[in-house]
């Protein structure tokens, strides 16, 4: 979809990028795209797995032909693995002399127990904080030097740091990351001036941004039990108790070579590319921990409710219903429905803002990038001034819902909505950066070739399939609904 909006909690926080600090990550809709020293260990690196290793796929040209005959970038990514456990993906594609290098850990906000929730955001923090042989800062600014640029985010399923430069400088970010990965200070007076940096950030985007904190308060209350109903930043509370050693455990726990997935893509000779990362990646040993027991969420009953009163300029309202995440089966009409009722010339915008005028602003919010199942958000601004309340739009927003289960969409509007889909995931892979980004959010989620059928399934998707899907998930009692009030 062309449809973009500012994901809370998906953002970057640390580097010098030329995305300010804090900066929320604008990401299309369909794919939530959303959304990082020179050392050179000199002991010997453990084998690949083969002296050869066999690639999934070689680099091609560009070849996917969208819907409307004009042509789209697929670059094949070639797959390797060290006996460490590290996989890697590359693609190659030579269109600029620049690459970019991406590391995912499998670490994020669900991996975190209660009293403890923060803890992969703060880390996040803390891995620009220096290692044993390069100071605080000092990652990020030899990137810098060599003309790149650096960051990282966190979300629910994982922490990635990526950096972009000109390709005859990746070694460089291959050393540095591979440093990191082994050799984190954790300074006790780092960590405690960047735990004031954290609670700073919490206060700013979230208790002092009323709209971002009804959409935790939302989300808290839909999810009971799984641990997605807690902030990737975490609690106030949680993030004030930190220690050193916290990190520390949750640093050993997950910052290791088999529970991560390096990606690079761009202007790269895959060989030397493989040579580098096996030198400094394939000494550091696999690290076997316990895996965490993630509870299930119980299934919605009834409607919940909640106010929240805040200063404000307008009400706001919130709705959250239950999905399920790819690769089931319903994502796929689910991003369809979405994208019907998402832009200017979606539902939510013609008739709720044009037509009706009872808001400001309406929009659609879903992503199956999870490894559980989620929620979809409906919400929007009251069109007038402070003493107006939300029941003209939530009735407006819930009409839509109800046209929706009963009549399906038309031919017409879902293949626009497919085009609209087909080509911001295809014409978003002319970026080396997105290249790699949504091979990596596919690995989080289950494996990279999950991609491979995303336009198939979403091709595949009928006017019925988007209407079962509505009268299925978007119902009275699964569905959550938050109201902000203007004090």
């Amino acid at each position: 979809m062309n449809k973009t909006i500012n994901v809370p909690n998906v953002r970057p926080t640390q580097g010098s990028s030329g995305i300010a600090k804090g900066a929320p990550i604008s990401v299309p809709i369909s794919v939530i795209i959303m959304l990082s020293a020179a050392v050179f260990i000199s002991c010997s690196a453990p084998a690949i797995k083969s002296e050869r290793p066999q690639a999934v796929g070689q680099a091609q040209e560009p070849r996917t032909e969208l819907a409307n005959g004009q042509k789209g970038a697929e670059l094949r990514p070639q797959e390797y693995f060290l006996d460490n456990g590290l996989k890697v993906l590359m693609v190659e594609d030579h269109k600029a002399p620049i690459a970019t290098f991406q590391i995912w850990y499998k670490v994020g906000s669900i991996n975190e127990t209660t009293g403890k929730t923060g803890l992969s955001h703060m880390l996040e923090h803390m891995m620009f904080k220096g290692t044993k042989r390069y100071g605080s800062k000092v990652f990020s600014n030899l990137i810098q030097k060599n003309g790149g640029v650096d960051n990282a985010f966190t979300t629910m399923n994982y922490t990635m740091y990526y950096q972009t430069l000109i390709s005859d400088r990746l070694a460089l970010p291959i050393e540095l990351e591979a440093d990191r990965m082994e050799n984190l200070l954790l300074n006790e007076e780092d960590f405690k001036s960047e735990k004031q940096v954290v609670m700073e950030e919490r206060r700013l985007r979230t208790e002092d941004n009323p709209q971002n904190l009804l959409f935790e308060q939302v989300t808290e209350k839909a999810i009971t039990t799984h641990p997605y109903h807690n902030p990737v930043i975490g609690w106030m509370e949680d993030i004030e108790s930190f220690t050193v050693e916290d990190l520390r455990q949750h640093y050993n726990n997950y910052y290791r070579p088999n529970n991560a997935v390096i990606i690079v893509t761009g202007d790269i000779n895959p060989t030397e590319t493989l040579r580098l990362i096996k030198t400094h990646f394939g000494p550091i040993a696999a690290k076997h921990t316990s895996a965490l027991k993630i509870p299930v969420e119980p299934k919605q009953e009834e409607s919940r409710r909640l106010v929240l009163r805040k200063p404000a300029q307008l009400p706001y309202l919130l709705m959250a219903y239950h999905v399920p995440s790819i690769p089931q089966k319903d994502s796929y009409a689910l991003d369809v429905l979405a994208s019907i009722f998402s832009g200017k010339s979606g539902r939510l915008y013609q008739e709720l803002v044009k037509d009706q005028k009872v808001a400001l602003n309406a929009f659609v919010f879903y992503s199956g990038f999870h490894t559980a199942p989620y929620l979809m958000y409906f919400g929007g601004s009251v069109m007038g001034g402070k003493e107006t309340n939300t029941d003209a739009l939530e009735g407006a927003i819930l009409n839509e819902i109800k046209k929706i289960t009963t009549t399906p969409p038309t031919e017409r509007e879902i293949q626009k909505a497919k085009n609209q889909i087909e080509a911001s995931f295809i014409m978003g892979q002319d970026s080396i950066y997105f290249q790699g980004e949504i091979l990596g959010m596919y690995e989080m989620i289950g494996n990279w070739r999950l991609k491979d059928k995303y336009l198939q399934e979403i091709q595949g998707v009928t006017p019925e399939d988007v209407k079962r899907v509505a009268k299925t998930y978007l119902t009275p009692q699964n569905e959550t609904i938050g109201t902000l009030i203007p004090e």
